[in-house]
């Protein structure tokens, strides 16, 4: 926040502005239709969560003052509510002074760099014939995820990186393209402006392709058939609290366009600037402002999922920022052997939470490079995309789940599940071990909702089997996300419905969920 970290000069730098409210804002969560998608809005439904004042977006007006008063506005914040803004070090005090303005942070020195990304090229491969990403697949069950027919399809995943040098126009990726699974609308570059993502660097590239880069007989990516946004957020030439504030506002935008998984292969410790730096106590999933975006993003229903980092070989040797978040997947690096890189960071938290989570392939891991040829590559940050790709298929064989009884899931359900530690975390997760988890207790379903439509106020649920339900909570949504009613539905043999009256309810389309052994189902109710 303001304090003697500003250069006591004139210069041009870039701060976070930091609002004290969001009064006067046109906004309101009684219409999240306005700020968010209509996939937004159903994953809330999913969630049982509506929107809050959190969501909203910045007060306009605010903004407005921000920039009149001579601030160049580059992004703003709804989940932190401010704006990420460059202007001259002499400025802030004006900016202080407006009313509604609580504080200002330093977040990088200088303008916004000037674009000068490079792009790849393809060259022609020659001598490839066997698919190479074979053993890291079948090493953690994907390529019998494929078998069963689960590749991604309508998983939405979104990938926070670097750069994706070199994507756009090499072989392995063309099939994201021609299909129309690239969302290039949301997809954005934070550090430069714009939306051409394709150019900086191929880290992201790398890390995108053992997700979604497939060529017969070459490479199979884990979950290739899902769709995806993609979002430069990392600055490669520089290291500033700044590419904390381009991943929150990275995840607000996917949040927004209705993503299902996110996977960051960043990770943050120390800066360009010492005043920066993070302390090992300040892994604790509440202080680093990526890692505080990370769980404001799985609040909201989407699974996030980042590398553990490569700090275990380095006297900082724990995981960086955001791994700490409580709700992200951390992963970490083992190599074919099951044995875990010394690169590979440890736990746990500060607050003494086992990290990380699981581990995977992570060591001379096959990728696509930006020229489009397949090269090998080693860390964290390729572990992560193949745990990315498993929980996308995962997902989307139990569409029903909560992002929350997943994660839970896949670490129960991990080789070391019962045992885990701070090196291996939960251990090796698998496709057949997290199925056979999940299946454990799934029942029949034997409910019934009738009439529907709801033509008399009154809507009946019947189980054939009461006594496998007893008592059975459920809840109303609207159209919108926002639970109306809700209540506990008691059954018995000899009374096996249960009516729920929607008198008090407009005509209209609702969502009722209930919990039937444990996991929630929605039916759609239309009331007339």
């Amino acid at each position: 926040m303001l304090g003697a970290c500003f250069y006591a000069s004139a210069q041009v730098n870039r701060y976070v502005v930091f609002f004290k409210d969001k009064a006067g804002t046109p906004y309101t969560v009684d219409n999240p239709n306005e700020f968010l998608s209509g996939k937004a809005i159903q994953r809330r439904i999913k969630h049982l969560i509506s929107a809050t004042e959190t969501d909203l977006p910045v007060t306009p007006s605010y903004v407005d003052d921000v920039r009149n008063a001579g601030a160049t506005v580059l992004y703003t914040t709804r989940w932190m509510n401010g704006a990420l803004v460059q202007c001259d070090a002499l400025l802030l005090a004006d900016l202080l002074a407006l009313p509604h303005v609580e504080s200002i942070e330093l977040v990088a020195p200088g303008p916004r760099p000037v674009n000068g990304g490079r792009r790849g090229r393809v060259k022609s491969k020659t001598g490839q014939h066997d698919d190479e990403a074979t053993p890291q697949l079948a090493m953690i069950g994907i390529d019998q995820m494929h078998v069963d027919g689960f590749r991604g399809e309508n998983m939405t995943i979104a990938v926070f990186d670097g750069g994706f040098s070199g994507a756009d126009s090499s072989t392995p990726f063309q099939h994201v393209f021609t299909d129309g699974r690239f969302n290039a609308t949301v997809s954005h570059d934070f550090v430069y402006g714009g939306s051409d993502v394709f150019q900086h660097d191929d880290h992201g590239t790398q890390v995108w392709s053992v997700i979604a880069a497939y060529q017969d007989g070459v490479f199979t990516g884990g979950a290739y058939k899902a769709k995806f946004q993609l979002y430069v957020t990392e600055d490669v030439g520089t290291e500033y609290r700044i590419e904390e504030y381009n991943w929150l506002i990275a995840a607000e935008r996917a949040d927004s366009a209705g993503v299902d998984i996110i996977n960051s292969s960043l990770g943050y410790n120390t800066f360009d600037d010492p005043s920066m730096d993070y302390q090992p106590e300040d892994m604790n999933g509440n202080t680093a402002v990526i890692s505080r975006a990370a769980s404001l993003a799985a609040e909201r229903g989407i699974i996030v999922v980042t590398s553990a980092g490569n700090e275990g070989a380095k006297p900082w040797r724990i995981i960086t920022a955001p791994a700490d978040a409580q709700d992200a997947i951390a992963v970490g690096n083992v190599n074919f052997s099951g044995i875990k890189s010394p690169s590979s960071s440890f736990g746990p938290t500060a607050d003494g939470r086992i990290k990380p989570d699981v581990v995977a392939p992570g060591t001379l891991v096959k990728v696509i490079k930006a020229n489009g040829t397949v090269g090998a590559a080693s860390g964290t940050s390729v572990a992560a995309p193949l745990v990315t790709s498993l929980l996308a298929g995962v997902w989307q064989k139990y569409p029903h789940l909560f992002n929350s009884m997943l994660i839970e899931a896949l670490r129960i359900s991990s080789s070391q599940g019962a045992s885990p530690d701070n090196s291996l975390g939960f251990g090796l997760p698998g496709y057949q071990a997290l199925s056979q988890y999940l299946n454990q207790d799934i029942e029949p379903l034997t409910i019934q909702v009738y009439p529907n439509p709801v033509i008399n106020d009154t809507v009946t649920i019947e189980t054939s089997n009461p006594t496998e339900l007893a008592e059975a909570p459920y809840t109303i949504a609207n159209s919108m996300g926002q639970t109306v009613a809700g209540g506990n539905a008691i059954f018995t043999w000899s009374n096996p419905r249960y009516r729920v009256s929607l008198s008090g309810l407009h005509s209209g389309i609702y969502f009722l969920r209930m919990a039937v052994n444990g996991r929630w189902q929605t039916f759609k109710l239309v009331k007339v």
